[in-house]
């Protein structure tokens, strides 16, 4: 396994990850539970969506995971040095890659991109029903500090 810096020809594999990974998990998936389609797109196109913004803010903060030339994981973030605060919007690995550690690792490698920075904090949001979230964070120092409620109107 390698993590290593993103690079443009990773956005496709990036996408399908991010839509496998936040099955469930995600927001945008909550939304179309509720109201079905939204301006015509599915779930699955307006979170994929969340990657080219990462790409657009920071895309040298971005680390992928490789196994064998195949990209399996991701991690993105950003940093607000004067805040001292790295964020870490999106991670998703593969399912034929969960539950080896992956996810620990590219958070690890986030961290220390952080550390290395002169950083302070790490900050990393997820929902109630992320289960291996829920574990995974604590167990990295992520500390809960609130709960957040979305709510979506039909116009």
């Amino acid at each position: 396994m390698n993590i290593r810096p993103y690079q443009p020809s990773d956005l496709a594999a990036l996408k399908n990850l991010t839509v496998e990974g936040f099955t469930g998990v995600s927001i945008d998936h909550g939304m179309e539970q509720a109201f079905g389609l939204v301006n015509g797109h599915d779930w699955q196109w307006r979170k994929a969506r969340h990657i080219d913004v990462d790409v657009a803010r920071d895309a040298s903060g971005i680390f992928v995971a490789e196994d064998g030339g195949e990209v399996v994981g991701y991690v993105t973030t950003w940093q607000d040095p004067a805040a001292g605060i790295g964020h870490i919007p999106n991670l998703a690995v593969a399912s034929s890659h969960r539950n080896q550690g992956l996810g620990r690792a590219l958070l690890e490698h986030a961290m220390n991109s952080f550390r290395a920075a002169g950083l302070t904090h790490a900050k990393i949001e997820t929902l109630a029903q992320n289960a291996v979230g829920n574990h995974l964070y604590p167990s990295l120092g992520f500390v809960e500090v609130a709960r957040q409620v979305h709510f979506l109107a039909k116009l």
